[in-house]
């Protein structure tokens, strides 16, 4: 869906510049080989999976996933 594609891109371009974990993933395409446009769509696509496992699980966004106890 091209909406949902450029809604995604345009958030994908704006973390770079607010989130750190974003601009870490971004940084680690882009040293993988991939271009601008690539590693762009990389950290877009990670984001909407995020998003779709927050949905999924009725979760709020945690920036750190929560760590569990060793047994």
């Amino acid at each position: 869906h091209r909406g949902l594609l450029n809604a995604m891109y345009l958030s994908a371009l704006s973390s770079l510049k607010s989130c750190p974990a974003s601009k870490a993933y971004y940084a680690r395409k882009r040293a993988e080989g991939k271009g601008h446009k690539q590693a762009l769509l990389a950290l877009a696509r990670r984001r909407l999976n995020v998003l779709w496992a927050m949905i999924r699980d009725g979760a709020c966004y945690q920036a750190t996933p929560p760590v569990t106890a060793a047994a």
